[in-house]
């Protein structure tokens, strides 16, 4: 049989101790301490003896003789190896230097192997057409299922929509698009021209005859800027959208060249809710200041806004 669980010698390198777990030797390794150490333990084996032929009373006394002396010799060596006496103690399980053996740890001194849960959430997604990537900041995430196809980051967790109490919906969206028609309009005609699609899209009938954030009421333009994104000059303008359900929104159309070389025009589109559990304006801010070229480290820009306070430009 198998000894109990715990440290011996590898049978394959003396110097190093391997975790035996009372069946199955295990892939935990430690260096191996000085002293003695018990005999490692060998896997479960069957040994079949032959039947003695028994044909008169002395051979049954002799077989039995036999039986005796080897049962003695069993309870001697248990004796030996367990370290029993007559006090009564209970016998130390076997382990290296006869201490009671713990089990394989995997703090930063074992050299055990340590199994952590490897984190796979994404730290920035890929817009390879346009040749941006969003960064995924602290509380947001990549979707896994999404309707809309294009690239796209959003708050963790949903909450029951404010216009439709089937639906689910996000504190915060944001997502980049390509822009059809000219590639020679300036970033400021195409983020003031998005920003109304973007508005329709968010607060229009969905397919399932739901107003998911409820119909838009008012709007007030909050900010018109240019910004620096991914290197490039572009274009953002914010609105705060007041709707008949809910706390209402901020809906923000940023533009730019693409920074594949094409200077076709870029929009990443912001939704955030207007309500306390929405995400900060400042977000808004720290999002665009990640965007970056595919492959960068940088974005190539020192920030989002490149020309505060100008006259005439709505405050932020």
């Amino acid at each position: 049989m198998g000894g109990p669980p715990g440290w011996y010698p590898d049978p394959a390198a003396p110097t190093v101790e391997r975790w035996w777990d009372g069946t199955n030797w295990t892939a935990h390794t430690r260096q191996a301490p000085t002293g003695a150490y018990p005999a490692a333990p060998m896997a479960p084996s069957t040994v079949v003896a032959p039947a003695p032929s028994v044909r008169n009373g002395r051979s049954r006394a002799v077989v039995l003789g036999a039986v005796a002396v080897a049962v003695v010799a069993a309870v001697v060596a248990g004796v030996l190896v367990f370290g029993g006496d007559d006090k009564g103690d209970a016998p130390p399980t076997a382990g290296p230097t006869g201490a009671t053996p713990t089990a394989p740890t995997t703090s930063a001194t074992s050299d055990a192997p340590v199994d952590e849960e490897e984190d796979e959430k994404p730290t920035r997604v890929d817009d390879q057409l346009n040749g941006i990537t969003l960064p995924v900041i602290k509380g947001w995430e990549k979707p896994e299922f999404s309707s809309d196809p294009a690239p796209t980051i959003t708050t963790v967790g949903t909450y029951q929509c404010p216009g439709a109490a089937t639906k689910k919906c996000r504190r915060g969206t944001v997502s980049s698009h390509p822009v059809g028609g000219s590639s020679t309009a300036t970033p400021e005609a195409v983020a003031k021209e998005d920003i109304v699609l973007a508005v329709k899209e968010t607060f229009q009938e969905d397919i399932l005859d739901t107003f998911p954030y409820g119909t838009m009421v008012s709007h007030k333009v909050v900010a018109a800027r240019p910004a620096v994104v991914a290197g490039r000059t572009g274009y953002l303008v914010r609105w705060q959208v007041i709707t008949d359900k809910g706390p209402g929104g901020y809906v923000q159309s940023l533009a730019f060249p693409s920074p594949t070389g094409s200077e076709s025009p870029v929009v990443v589109r912001f939704l955030f809710d207007a309500g306390p559990d929405g995400p900060a304006l400042t977000v808004m801010d720290e999002i665009t200041r990640g965007i970056r070229p595919i492959g960068s480290d940088t974005n190539g820009g020192v920030g989002t806004s490149i020309t505060p306070g100008t006259p005439g430009t709505p405050g932020t």
